[in-house]
């Protein structure tokens, strides 16, 4: 009898991507109002904070790509040169519910775990919509934990905060008895150990709803 086949394990394929982010390799990006149209706007890179220009990917068509913009207002999208940037597939993506106080991390479409945040009040809500996480910092504020990522979401209520321009983010807190409540101006607080989590997990482009 001939020798046994081997066997080969095969490797698991990976999940299929949520995504995906276009990273600006230009210190300045022109953005379209759509395909043969005009400039809409020029976007610095890197952005004011330091962080490179990230952009969600909507869509593309020969050669150039719809994103959604880190600018107001909200859900802001234009036109930009795909030669211009660089293209990473994302994997995971994430699900904040401001009724139940709660932010779901997904890896393709399975669910990796929930955790529980505190979101806005009443009176400066954490704005609901589809957004993309466009910075991460450590900040110097122990207020904000020992990570903030940004994100593409701005306060329909506040036009500045702290110095910045409204923008709401998802940090780490020195009050984490606040977790799991409506108490914010509109960023969306998690405890510190699982802001480090994540910010050790989640490039920058990852989705992120709020409902």
């Amino acid at each position: 009898t001939g020798s046994p086949t081997p066997v080969v394990s095969a490797t698991p394929a990976p999940p299929p991507p949520v995504g995906t982010s276009a990273t600006a390799t230009v210190s300045r990006l022109a953005v379209y109002t759509g395909l043969g149209g005009t400039v809409k706007l020029t976007l610095g890179n890197p952005r004011p904070s330091g962080a490179p220009l990230t952009m969600l990917v909507l869509q593309s068509s020969n050669g150039w790509l719809e994103v959604q913009l880190p600018d107001r207002p909200n859900g802001s999208r234009g036109w930009i040169s795909a030669s211009q940037v660089t293209l990473h597939d994302l994997q995971y993506s994430l699900r904040v519910s401001t009724e139940q106080n709660t932010l779901a991390l997904y890896r393709s479409t399975t669910l990796v775990t929930t955790y529980p945040v505190a979101t806005g009040t009443g009176g400066t809500p954490t704005p609901h919509g589809s957004f993309y996480l466009t910075e991460l910092l450590a900040p110097t504020n122990s207020g904000y934990g020992p990570y903030a990522f940004g994100l593409s979401a701005f306060s329909a209520v506040l036009t500045s905060f702290g110095g910045g321009p409204g923008q709401i983010g998802l940090h780490g807190t020195d009050d984490e008895a606040s977790i799991g409540k409506a108490v914010s101006h509109g960023c969306i607080r998690m405890s510190n150990v699982d802001i480090t989590t994540l910010a050790k997990m989640l490039p920058l482009g990852t989705p992120i709803t709020i409902e």
